[in-house]
């Protein structure tokens, strides 16, 4: 499994494997499935995935709707 990131803006729909390549302005976050890896997770591991709550948040404040 890989990220998944699917937004609308305007009329299409695009999706992204790459947190980085989502644009900085969107109309709206529709999927948001980073790939958190099976247990046990190392102590990188964890820190990674203690990331993924900012990025949504950050993630909403690009919507433009």
């Amino acid at each position: 499994m890989a990220h998944l990131f699917l937004i609308r803006d305007g009329m299409k729909y695009l999706e992204f494997t790459k947190y980085e390549d989502i644009p900085d302005s969107f109309d709206n976050i529709i999927r948001f499935e980073p790939e958190i890896p099976p247990e046990p997770h190392t102590e990188e591991q964890h820190e990674e995935i203690e990331k993924w709550s900012g990025r949504l948040k950050e993630l909403m404040k690009r919507e433009r709707n």
